[in-house]
């Protein structure tokens, strides 16, 4: 099996998990005298077997992310700076969106507000992260095609 095809199966197992937690809680009571739309023994056994499931796929994920190698460099460490390529690229697009945001003044006597930093160049330096982020993550898609699990 694939690497990428562990990883939709996980997504989908936890995906199956969390339908039949919502399907646990809709038949976890009933009316005195009637019975539930589902038997919940049978629910919570389909529950057991998807986490024993989901907790192997995890486990034999980890192992392939941190076997598998470009260069020096690990899955799990590319995976880990893509993860923060994408979060600090969302903080600074919202700084810059707050920076180059025009501030309307009614009259020359009013206090003119100014951005603390150039936009401009700070757009160049958010344009390369997200070059980065595309590179880093083609790289992933990539090893996740090619790389049998572990």
């Amino acid at each position: 099996m694939k690497l990428a095809n562990a990883l939709t199966e996980r997504a989908d197992l936890q995906e199956r998990i969390s339908d039949l937690g919502t399907r646990l809680n809709h038949n976890a009571k009933v009316q005195e005298g009637e019975k539930p739309a589902e038997d919940p023994k049978e629910l919570l056994a389909e529950l057991d077997k998807d986490f024993i499931r989901l907790e192997e796929l995890i486990a034999r994920i980890n192992i392939t992310n941190n076997s598998t190698k470009v260069g020096n460099v690990t899955l799990t460490e590319l995976i880990a700076k893509r993860d923060c390529l994408k979060k600090k690229i969302a903080v600074m697009r919202e700084f810059l969106n707050n920076a180059s945001e025009k501030v309307s003044r009614y009259s020359k006597t009013e206090i003119k507000i100014m951005s603390t930093v150039s936009v401009s160049d700070l757009q160049k330096d958010v344009d390369a992260l997200s070059k980065e982020l595309r590179d880093v993550d083609e790289t992933i898609q990539s090893l996740n095609w090619t790389t049998e699990l572990l």
